[in-house]
């Protein structure tokens, strides 16, 4: 079996992520020309590693404003570059509103006028994206243009993108790029933020603007990248026969919540690129060679969790999984999805006491990095 197969051809991934981890924790797939590698120590050490380098994205028929925004964003940068978008998207995230979580959940379930819903439509695609949106105040029409679009923005981060998907991206782009450029004027930390960075880095301020702008679209692209995922695979733990979580308490929630990022979480794998040879135990990794990232077989590593096999709320170390990443390209959307997917789900069990899932089997998107699943049609009663 190739390390690079779409989620949605493979039943259980896991069981072949064990045979590498035992057999070949570091493995060279000659047929796709990159190194996979699957143990907990060896992917904590790629990820933290100053030469295992963010690898660029195709750029070929992008327009300049899919080109902003991919050339700036934190995700997406190495080096001084990254340090700045980095920080951006911290100052972004600590100048979010607090939201009713539970506001927006209430609109987008009355919405709706039966009671079998698709989870995965109704919740997971819209409430991320609109909790974030609704945070830096943006409007009605605005929100709404992009939750229904960002979906489509999401394929800039794909690293071989199709014909189609370019002209979509491109028009996506300029939409969000213009609309959000033109709101951020009203946040009252704007100004300040971007001529302190200006002077710090001496880059100019149009650069700065740019940066902002992208990373705020950046946190757009994470909020659906990682919520939606969350959302579904903690959905669907919670009807698990396997755990025993007590759906009426909040804390026992986010403790699914946090073993759900470690036992199947919505990102499978990432890539990075040595810029410099790389030496894992007795392998070495020659410079411009790419690198895969399992960190869904490195959170199932029975030298880091003990009994990783099993689905364990109280494990004291659970937290320590590699879902969000770690070192400098963390993803700064951690613990925003932790609290996101824990107030939806405590609010759907106790808004709702007959919840019932209708399907047996799940169909994941044919994705490489991620393991997200089409729908999760429920039914939902008082």
């Amino acid at each position: 079996m190739s390390t690079l197969f779409l989620q949605s051809e493979i039943k259980n991934p896991y069981l072949f992520y064990q045979k590498m981890m035992d057999q070949n924790p570091v493995h060279w797939d000659e047929s796709n020309k990159i190194w996979a590698v699957y143990s907990y120590e060896y992917c904590t050490e790629i990820l933290n590693h100053k030469s295992a380098q963010i690898p660029a994205v195709s750029e070929n028929n992008l327009n300049l404003y899919a080109l902003k925004i991919s050339r700036n964003l934190a995700r997406l940068s190495n080096g001084i570059q990254h340090e700045i978008a980095k920080e951006i998207a911290t100052v972004l995230f600590s100048n979010m509103k607090s939201i009713a979580i539970e506001s927006l959940l209430s609109k987008l379930f009355q919405s709706t006028v039966t009671n079998n819903i698709n989870w995965v439509e109704l919740i997971c695609k819209k409430l991320p994206v609109l909790t974030i949106l609704k945070s830096f105040d943006f409007n009605d029409r605005d929100s709404h243009f992009i939750a229904n679009n960002i979906e489509t923005l999401t394929k800039l981060m794909h690293p071989n993108k199709k014909p189609e998907d370019i002209d979509l991206i491109n028009t996506v782009s300029e939409e969000i790029y213009i609309i959000t450029e033109k709101h951020i004027d009203a946040f009252s930390f704007y100004q300040n933020l971007i001529t302190a960075i200006s002077k710090k880095h001496t880059i100019s301020v149009d650069e700065i603007k740019s940066i902002f702008i992208s990373n705020l679209i950046g946190l757009f692209i994470q909020s659906y990248d990682a919520g939606r995922g969350l959302l579904s695979n903690s959905l669907l733990q919670c009807f698990s026969k396997e755990n025993n979580c007590d759906k009426s308490n909040k804390i026992q929630i986010q403790k699914l919540v946090v073993e759900t990022l470690r036992f199947d979480p919505p990102i499978h794998n990432t890539r990075r690129i040595a810029s410099e040879d790389i030496q894992l135990g007795n392998i070495i990794i020659k410079k411009g060679e790419l690198i895969l990232v399992v960190l869904a077989a490195a959170n199932r590593d029975s030298r880091q969790f003990k009994d990783s096999m099993i689905f364990d709320l109280e494990r004291k170390n659970n937290q320590d999984h590699l879902t969000f990443g770690t070192g400098g390209h963390m993803c700064v959307a951690k613990y925003f999805s932790i609290t996101l997917a824990t107030e939806a789900l405590y609010y759907l069990f106790k808004n709702f006491k007959n919840i019932s899932i209708l399907e047996n089997e799940i169909e994941y998107e044919p994705l490489i990095n991620a393991r997200l699943p089409k729908a999760i049609w429920i039914s939902i009663s008082n």
